[in-house]
């Protein structure tokens, strides 16, 4: 039975993450992982479930670790690549949904994934990773007659613009076209910007309230517009795709892979 620890155990999704662990009968949670001026250190993983697993929260990357065999980390791109280093040192394999990261330390996960597993995605939702194949195909049939836009909604807490998966969406879309998101992407328009760039794959972000996270891709062209979207009601749909990651990726004995790859897309 896969051991899990998770990081970032008593932020909204980490919570997700313990109470779909526990509830998974084929994985058993090893590990909860905080930063250390958490109030939640050294409470139980599951109190916020009125129950105790048995796992403290704890600050301390080798306690939090011990015998786990994946960890899953939502965290940020600083405690990311710390936990990228503990785990390449103990060889515990990584499933990473952590947005934000720089081409730099992208460059650090990868290198790592000579040594030990791991699945990077900037969004787990089984959903996410169809409709990320779905928008390729139609940019690819619709040709260069149609404008692109990426617009993407999420919560107020959210720190990142735009997000992991509104570039994801945007590389997908430049790959269709044969150019690169860096020579294609217009992220903000203010004032007299003049009419739009042929080619370009424009992106608006909303934030506000509580939105989990929501995503669209307009195909916009003469008299006709296409639309593909796809509406986050709750993390619980990030958590079962992780879950989905975590059994893929201790299966495997070290390598960088997607959740494409965890898909069998």
């Amino acid at each position: 039975m896969p051991r899990v620890a998770i990081a970032g155990a008593s932020g909204r999704m980490g919570r997700m993450l313990v109470e779909a662990v526990l509830a998974a009968p084929d994985l058993r949670l090893s590990g909860a992982l905080d930063v250390a001026d958490s109030p939640w250190i050294g409470q139980d993983a599951a109190a916020f479930l009125g129950k105790a697993a048995g796992v403290p929260v704890t600050s301390d990357l080798g306690a939090g670790l011990s015998g786990a065999d994946v960890l899953i980390d939502f965290t940020r791109p600083e405690g990311t690549l710390a936990h990228l280093a503990a785990c390449r040192s103990l060889g515990v394999r990584m499933v990473v949904g952590t947005t934000g990261l720089s081409p730099a330390q992208r460059e650090t996960l990868a290198a790592a994934a000579a040594d030990i597993a791991i699945v990077h995605a900037p969004n787990m939702s089984v959903g996410v990773n169809v409709m990320l194949r779905l928008v390729e195909q139609a940019a690819r049939a619709l040709g260069a007659g149609y404008d692109l836009e990426v617009v993407e909604a999420h919560h107020r807490h959210k720190v990142d613009a735009p997000s992991g998966t509104a570039l994801a969406l945007g590389e997908a879309l430049a790959r269709a076209r044969g150019v690169g998101l860096a020579d294609a992407a217009v992220y903000a328009r203010e004032g007299h910007t003049g009419e739009r760039r042929a080619g370009s794959i424009g992106f608006a972000t909303v934030r506000g309230g509580d939105i989990v996270g929501e995503h669209t891709v307009l195909y916009c062209g003469t008299g006709e517009r296409l639309e593909i979207s796809h509406r986050s009601a709750s993390r619980a749909n990030y958590a079962d795709g992780s879950l989905r990651a975590a059994r893929f990726v201790v299966q495997q004995p070290r390598g960088l892979f997607g959740m494409a790859d965890v898909l069998g897309l």
